[in-house]
């Protein structure tokens, strides 16, 4: 994420840029930072209220100029109740929030995902795009989706990779 110096660590034989270097200018999408250790949210909120950052092994600091987007599925304010997430970032991360509800209390949005993702699949796999047969979508619209969209799109992918034929099989799914 901060990049390193040569001679930060053994083995650290050049200068790497980090994930923030990276994005400067642009954007920094940051997953799950209700996960992140103690030690990285304060670097994380010196980043988002001063932009300023330090690469490993450096004591000079960087500016970024990166937008940073954050998401996690955790409850961020049970997390600073178990002393897990310092209330300082949560206070300075909680002034634009967006909350999205799980897959299952939108399966409206099942069908044009798994479109979708069986168009994104047959790409990266070199494939025709299969056409979903239509009892697909009745079947989908019975299960609870406990690893919300990411399970979704992982169930196309496993169904698109061992597709054959023009209409994608329902084995997969089932």
């Amino acid at each position: 994420l901060f990049g390193h110096k040569k001679g930060a660590f053994t083995g650290a034989e050049n200068r790497r840029k980090g994930l923030i270097t990276k994005a400067d200018g642009g954007t920094l999408f940051l997953d799950e930072i209700g996960d992140l250790k103690v030690s990285s949210q304060i670097k994380l909120l010196r980043l988002l209220q001063n932009k300023q950052y330090y690469s490993l092994g450096s004591d000079v600091p960087k500016i970024s100029d990166a937008r940073v987007l954050l998401a996690t599925n955790h409850d961020l304010r049970a997390r600073m109740q178990e002393d897990l997430f310092r209330p300082d970032l949560f206070y300075r991360i909680s002034s634009h929030h967006i909350h999205i509800h799980p897959l299952r209390e939108r399966m409206e949005d099942v069908p044009p995902l798994t479109r979708f993702f069986m168009e994104e699949a047959a790409v990266s796999m070199n494939k025709n795009t299969p056409t979903p047969p239509p009892e697909l979508f009745q079947l989908l619209n019975t299960y609870g989706f406990p690893g919300n969209v990411r399970e979704l799109r992982a169930m196309v992918y496993d169904a698109v990779a061992r597709h054959q034929g023009r209409l994608l099989s329902m084995d997969s799914f089932k």
